[in-house]
This record gives structure tokens, C-alpha cells and sequence, in this order.
């Protein structure tokens, strides 16, 4: 079949490019108004429950007992850096020399080419922006303004937790506003410990539960989903056949299945996307088959980029022609700069010496979260912006292996409690910078003959002095709750490993600025939209996930108006 003649047989309402958390929003809310979406996935097909081939294995079923084995680590040293990468999970990740790419600087770029993406690998960390976060930039002046603000997404904050289950406290803090939530974890007892001595020792400071997209109180939408309860394994990365977290392989992708008007087409490397110039708009997507190199062409009337950040930059990037010759959309200029990530190079860890008597059973997908508490009412410090963390407390057991025959079983079978340990990381907001960039290298190309993405991105002087400011603060307030042996630590670890690349495609209010306006459509090609972390302005201090799943809805709600009112 030629191109030419497969016009009829590929023309659909919509294409979704990318099947993970915000494609599947998009195939999920395309679909629920009756419009024929094709759905484009450049890796294989997983499919809930069946294609989870570790998902129900004990450590000692793997051959390595879940280590890596060295030659695997020797021929991937990007991936092996990821907390989520092991012998159980090695199938949902991008091996190094597959899918090659240029590191202007060091920039561990780790992705998840299947349908569902990274929404099988992600933390499930879910917390909603608030109105410090739309309007800091504009505030701080360190980036061009959002065009939205914290009113303008509130509802569609609550309709993506009502379907995908978020559990949580509502806390009442007014820079981490509160969801739909289920019941949330339990703190333990040290953890509560710390809570109230932060509580009692500062006005502007809170330890809470985290929110997470774990179902611990499932309603009747997420039975109907197929999904139960968090079974509280914590081998999520391996995929969980319960569906007890939210992912699009567990939840919208087979949603949208249910209508039968999705079109699911797994190993669909999207090449570009077509530009019509007598009729002023995208017209379809041309696709590598990822198995046999062959390019075809597909044809909508509107098209959700949802293909990763870095990805979505590459494909706008590509997407040449004589109306936009440096990629589609960009009479601006700045697609593919003004690229962001969070920063998670800081640690601290200590002891403690009460609550001897106590102990932990059972496990926990979650841990307990500090907001940002820098310079948030005002500007306080020498850094622009700020911080949250994670706080965590645990304790366990010694075994004595001294001995020989009846005494060595003995010691064995009585291993003895340890103290107290604790931990912080911080996940700090970096700064979107022009010279922080991605563009397309004029010499290399990757397997499908697409020129490969160079990533130039890189700390500045404002995350190290936020990373000293994390370190002193929590020293502070670690020593001030009685825990000893304080350790502080900076993993000088590259760009990347926090998996939060955000940018490139921003949303502003001004096109000559911006890419994209406050639907998430381009402002120069109506009938693109963009919702993944490509279109984030500035990436706040809270996980980006939710905002993601919300603009999304928000914006195929917003699209479909359009296009009966036939404006696209």
C-alpha cells in the first residue's frame, strides 16, 4: 500500500502521539465524546495483568535473585543509575543502545517505550499546584507567565483523582490544596514523632502524609476499571496485576478500548507531523513502522503530542516545512529551550534513639512529604524558588552469623532489633533557563533515521545554593527533634535521574513568547495540542503527574467544543 492510497483507510477524528500518563488521558477523553482516535505507541504492547511477566515472582524464582548482573550494568550505565532498574523490571526500560541520543552535557535520560509508558515505572507521588506555583514565575520573574492559575485547573484536578484514586489527608495548607482523596497511609510512629515536633517548632513547616495514586479505599468507578485495592507489595515497577496504582495500562487506555473507537497501534515510531500551508493547519502524523522502517501517513482533524517531554520536543522539532521551518509551531523561537528538572542531588540521614519498643510490620508504597516552606509568602533566601522532601523513618534487625552448628542456627533465628533510622531527599525546582536546551544534532540519526535529540542542561548557582539551604534547614530541624549522628550528602549526580524533565513547549500568554496558549494549543497551528511535560512553564516543587492528567482532560474537553463549534 502507497501513502497515497492508504488516505481513506487512515483518516480518523484524532491521533494521540504517546500511550503513557497523558496520552492515555487523551485516548481515555477522545473517545468518552465519540470521536475515532488513533492512538501511537513507538514501542511493543503491554497489555493489563498478561504482560506482567515478573509481576507475581518471589526474589529467589530470578536467577540473579533480582541483582543485576554485571554485563547488563557494563552495557547500560545510563538506566543502571535508576533506583527503578533491576533484574524484575529490566523489560519496561529503554536499554542505552537502543535508542541513542547526544549529551551536550551529562543527562541521564531514562524513558519507558510501551504502551503505558512511564505510568509503569512512576512514583505515584500526586500532589496538586497551587496558586504559589502558576504564579511564581511571574512573581520571581524567572520565566514567562503561566496563563492559567490554580482556579482554572481545580476542577479537573478533581475529576482525574476521582478516576485514577489518589489516597491523602486533606491537610488545609494553602500551598498544597486538597483533592478527592481515599484514606491515606499510616505514618509510623517515629514519622508521627516528627510531625509534631515540626508542628510545635515552626508556624510556616508541615510533615504530611503523601499523596499518592494508590486505591486504599476503591470506589465502584475503579472496580469497574478492573481494578482492586493496593495489595501493599511495593514491586510496582513490576507492573501490578491488581491494578492497586494508577497507570494507563491498568486504567484509561483500556477505557478507551471499551467504546470501540480507539485504534490502538503499538510499534509507531512518529516521524513528524504534517503541515497542510493551504489550509493553515496539521493535517496527520507520518510513522516508522519500528519493524519493518516503513512510513506511512495518517490523517485527523486534531492531534494531542503527548510523547514524553523530551520526545514531543524532538517531534515538533522535526516537524518541518515551509510555513515553520524550525519546527511546528515555533514562530517564537523558543521551541526546545526554556527546558527544566527537579533537583534531587541533596540527602540527609540520621538516627534516633527513642521508640525502642516499637517496630514496623508490613510495607508501605508511600512515605510522608514536607511542602515547600522557602519563599513562598515572600522572598526570604539568596536562591529564587524552593523545595519539598521526602521525610521517612524505619528500623531493622541485626543478625548475629557468629557461631558453628546449633549456635550459628540459634543466632540465626533470633536476629535482634537495630535503632532508629531516618531520611530526607529533596526535590527542588530548577530554574527553566533559554541556554537549557534540546535540539535536534545535524549530524547523528537514530535506528529510524531521525536525527537524534542533544540535550544541553545543567545545574546553576541557584540549585547549589538551595542544596546547601536544604542541607542546613533540615540539619536544623533534625537536630531540634532529637535525632543524632546527622549526615548530610550531595550525589552530585547528573541532570535526568529525576525522571521530571519539564519545557520546551511551554504555555504563555504571549505568542511571541510561548508555545503554546492556555488550552494547550499551539498558538500557531490550532488543531495541535501539547500535555505531557513539554508545555510546563516552570516546574514547581510538587511531582508533575497530576497536572499533566488534568490539562489533558481539560484540554481535549476545550478541543471538542471546537470542533463543534467547527473552529478546528
Amino acid at each position: 500500500m502507497t501513502i497515497l492510497e492508504s488516505t481513506a483507510a487512515n483518516q480518523y477524528d484524532a491521533i494521540v502521539v504517546g500511550s503513557g500518563i497523558s496520552g492515555g488521558w487523551a485516548a481515555k477523553e477522545l473517545t468518552k465524546h465519540g470521536l475515532r482516535t488513533l492512538v501511537l505507541e513507538r514501542g511493543r504492547d503491554v497489555k493489563h495483568v498478561t504482560d506482567y511477566p515478573t509481576g507475581m515472582m518471589s526474589p529467589w524464582e530470578f536467577e540473579h535473585r533480582t541483582q543485576l548482573p554485571l554485563e547488563i550494568k557494563e552495557a547500560n550505565p545510563i538506566v543502571s543509575k535508576c533506583y527503578a532498574f533491576y533484574e524484575g523490571s529490566t523489560h519496561f526500560f529503554v536499554k542505552d543502545a537502543e535508542h541513542p541520543y547526544v549529551q551536550e552535557k551529562p543527562f541521564d535520560w531514562i524513558r519507558g517505550y510501551q504502551v503505558g509508558g512511564k505510568s509503569l515505572l512512576w512514583a505515584r507521588q500526586t500532589q496538586r499546584w497551587s496558586d504559589f506555583d502558576f504564579e511564581g514565575p511571574a512573581r520571581d520573574g524567572f520565566a514567562v507567565d503561566w496563563p492559567i492559575r490554580y482556579a482554572d485547573i481545580a476542577p479537573w484536578y478533581s475529576y482525574v483523582e476521582k478516576f485514577a484514586g489518589i489516597s491523602g489527608n486533606k491537610d488545609g495548607l494553602p500551598n498544597l490544596p486538597d483533592g478527592e482523596f481515599q484514606k491515606p497511609h499510616e505514618m509510623n510512629c517515629v514519622e508521627d514523632y516528627f510531625q509534631k515536633q515540626i508542628a510545635s517548632k515552626y508556624k510556616d513547616r508541615n510533615v504530611i502524609q503523601g499523596r499518592c495514586a494508590h486505591l486504599t479505599e476503591p470506589k465502584d468507578i475503579h472496580f469497574q476499571q478492573g481494578r482492586a485495592q493496593c495489595q501493599h507489595r511495593t514491586i510496582c515497577e513490576r507492573g501490578c496485576p491488581f491494578g492497586g496504582y494508577f497507570s494507563s495500562n491498568a486504567s484509561t487506555i483500556p477505557w478507551a478500548a471499551k467504546t470501540g473507537k480507539m485504534t490502538l497501534r503499538p510499534h509507531s515510531v512518529v516521524h513528524s507531523i504534517i503541515y497542510d500551508e493551504k489550509k493553515g493547519k496539521a493535517t496527520g502524523v507520518r510513522v516508522i513502522d519500528a519493524n519493518t522502517k516503513k512510513m506511512t501517513e495518517y490523517y485527523a482533524r486534531i492531534i494531542f503530542v503527548n510523547a514524553a517531554a523530551l520526545n514531543t520536543n524532538l517531534v515538533l522539532l522535526n516537524s518541518t516545512s515551509n510555513r515553520f521551518p524550525n519546527g511546528l509551531g515555533n514562530d517564537s523561537g523558543v521551541l526546545g529551550k526554556y527546558v527544566a528538572f527537579h533537583n534531587y542531588r541533596a540527602t540527609i540521614s540520621a538516627e534516633y534513639d527513642g521508640f525502642l519498643d516499637m517496630k514496623t510490620e508490613g510495607r508501605r508504597p508511600n512515605s510522608p512529604y514536607i511542602p515547600r516552606f522557602r519563599n513562598v509568602h515572600k522572598q526570604e533566601t539568596n536562591f529564587l524558588r524552593g523545595y519539598a522532601a521526602g521525610f521517612n523513618a524505619g528500623r531493622g534487625t541485626y543478625t548475629n552469623q557468629d557461631g558453628i552448628g546449633a549456635d550459628l542456627k540459634k543466632n540465626l533465628m533470633n536476629p535482634s532489633w537495630g535503632g532508629w533510622h531516618v531520611g530526607s531527599h529533596m526535590m527542588g525546582e530548577t530554574i527553566p533557563k533559554e541556554n537549557s536546551t534540546v535540539q535536534l544534532d545535524p549530524n547523528k540519526k537514530d535506528p529510524f533515521g531521525i536525527p537524534q535529540l542533544a540535550i544541553n542542561m545543567f545545574y546553576d548557582d541557584n540549585d547549589e545554593k538551595m542544596i546547601k539551604d536544604f542541607h542546613e534547614q533540615f540539619t536544623e530541624m533534625y537536630t531540634a527533634a532529637g535525632f543524632k549522628n546527622i549526615r548530610t550528602r550531595d550525589s552530585k549526580q547528573a541532570p535526568g535521574l529525576d525522571i521530571h524533565e519539564m519545557g520546551g513547549v511551554r504555555m504563555g500568554k504571549d505568542p511571541k513568547t510561548s508555545m503554546l496558549n492556555k488550552w494547550n494549543q499551539l498558538h500557531a497551528c490550532k488543531n495541535v495540542f501539547v500535555t505531557d511535560g513539554a508545555s510546563m512553564t516552570s516546574t514547581s516543587t510538587q511531582n508533575p503527574s497530576l497536572t499533566y492528567m488534568a490539562l489533558t482532560a481539560r484540554a481535549v474537553d476545550y478541543a471538542v467544543k471546537e470542533m463543534k463549534k467547527q473552529n478546528l
